[in-house]
């Protein structure tokens, strides 16, 4: 079934049918997308209008097209869409994305064109991504048939599906400008008439490109199906889930989003968890948690030690990882102890989570947040180490080199790095640590639940 994606992974050839001369409207932002992302295919253009787009000729009509074209991107108006698939269909495109909404997420009368839509599917046999879609992306492939203004977006490993338009909109211009990660593929299912969720993460599983795959649905449109998938895509790739719609009022919203039809919520949580897929509750996770796979191993296990410049810290984050994450602070060997002690004053007494601040203030900040790190890092009790830099003008901001090449020296224990005091300063650390490979994180409890959600991954994918 993977196999008939293909077109929309790898089109040899693309057609725009609405396309526009009027800059960021839809049917020219997408055009705009596939030239920033190097598309190396045919490209075509359909308006009735004819002319000239961008240098490039506009046809009139499908029908002047050459035949075989392998994507359509349709962005007409709702009622528009049957003809443009029978059309798209007599010309031998078979695969197509159709953008328009206003079907059955909007009244009965969506829901009657839809139903023509979908008769329209079948007696074609064209396969169909939407229709209430922003599109998708193939980022190997130099494509992309978002017709939101993106731009050229950075290649990496992560893939998403989403039943939303979301990650081929605006939290992807938020992963490419906040954040310092690429993704591979990702798609926005909409209404998923044809195309839905299971042949996507059917695709995934045999994808090389993708390391990690990040889902939003708020259905299932063949729960047994996609189960039966993920049983063994979760076994190789982490498969983490953000479910919308999991409480009355969410399920109302979800209808008029995407006409979807929620489960009973305990019957979907003990279903993933069967299928060894990791379930998130915030929507930050699904590019934080992103962030962390792209950039760092996973951990080997839940032992994290921790590095703070305030006792408090060091309590209330304690009590966050055992209480609510399932993360261990264990006490360390003796060989970090002693070192940690040797750095520190003799009025502290060094254990794990590690009051560094004391050191810092005797040694510099540098030398001892780079010595303790190092003895923990060494530690084998520990799986992960979180360093809370404190960074000001006064307290000094010290060269964070030792920080990438601590990385470096323990390439199989991940570093997150969180901070505290002066934004500008964090500001800073994020945009130069990330680039090399170090992920960052602006509060202090979200590199611990980002671990937590990790190692939910980790004992999943290790499941007997």
């Amino acid at each position: 079934m993977a196999g008939d994606l293909e077109k929309f992974f790898e089109p040899k050839s693309v057609v725009v049918i609405g396309a526009s001369a009027t800059p960021h409207k839809p049917g020219n932002d997408v055009i705009q997308n596939i030239l920033a992302n190097e598309y190396p295919g045919g490209l075509y253009l359909v308006n009735p209008k004819g002319g000239e787009i961008l240098g490039m000729k506009v046809h009139r009509s499908v029908q002047e097209l050459p035949e075989g074209i392998d994507l359509a991107i349709v962005i007409l108006p709702a009622h528009a869409n049957p003809q443009a698939i029978r059309e798209c269909a007599a010309r031998g495109i078979k695969a197509i994305v159709l953008a328009a909404g206003g079907f059955a997420e909007v009244d009965n009368k969506g829901e009657t064109l839809q139903e023509d839509l979908l008769s329209t599917i079948r007696e074609t046999g064209v396969r169909v991504i939407g229709p209430n879609t922003s599109g998708h992306t193939s980022v190997p492939h130099h494509f992309t048939s978002s017709f939101f203004p993106l731009g050229k977006i950075p290649r990496g490993n992560i893939s998403y599906i989403g039943q939303t338009g979301n990650f081929a909109t605006h939290t992807m211009r938020y992963i490419m400008s906040g954040e310092h990660f690429g993704v591979a593929r990702f798609v926005g299912l909409g209404n998923k008439l044809d195309v839905d969720e299971s042949e996507i993460l059917d695709y995934y599983a045999g994808d090389p490109e993708t390391k990690a795959v990040f889902i939003y649905l708020e259905s299932f449109k063949r729960p047994k199906r996609f189960l039966e998938i993920a049983r063994e895509v979760t076994r190789v790739k982490p498969v983490i889930l953000l479910k919308g719609g999991s409480t009355a009022e969410g399920a109302r919203a979800a209808v008029a989003h995407t006409a979807a039809l929620a489960s009973d919520d305990r019957i979907t949580d003990g279903a993933l968890k069967t299928a060894g897929i990791t379930r998130i509750y915030k929507y930050s996770h699904l590019f934080l948690a992103a962030k962390a796979i792209a950039a760092m191993p996973f951990p080997r296990g839940n032992r994290v030690s921790f590095l703070a410049p305030s006792g408090a810290m060091l309590v209330v984050l304690t009590d966050l990882c055992r209480r609510d994450l399932g993360l261990s602070v264990p006490d360390l060997e003796e060989p970090a102890r002693k070192r940690l002690q040797d750095i520190s004053p003799p009025y502290i007494r060094m254990r794990n989570p590690v009051d560094i601040w004391p050191s810092a203030v005797v040694n510099g900040v540098e030398y001892g947040y780079r010595e303790g790190m190092e003895a923990v890092l060494r530690d084998p009790n520990i799986d992960a180490v979180v360093p809370i830099l404190m960074l000001t003008d006064e307290t000094g901001v010290p060269s964070l080199d030792f920080i990438v090449e601590l990385a470096d020296r323990y390439p199989e224990k991940p570093i997150y790095v969180t901070f505290s005091a002066d934004r500008k300063h964090m500001d800073a650390a994020k945009a130069y640590l990330e680039p090399k490979g170090v992920p960052t994180f602006p509060l202090i409890e979200e590199p611990f639940e980002v671990l937590s959600i990790l190692d939910r991954c980790r004992r999943a994918m290790e499941r007997p």
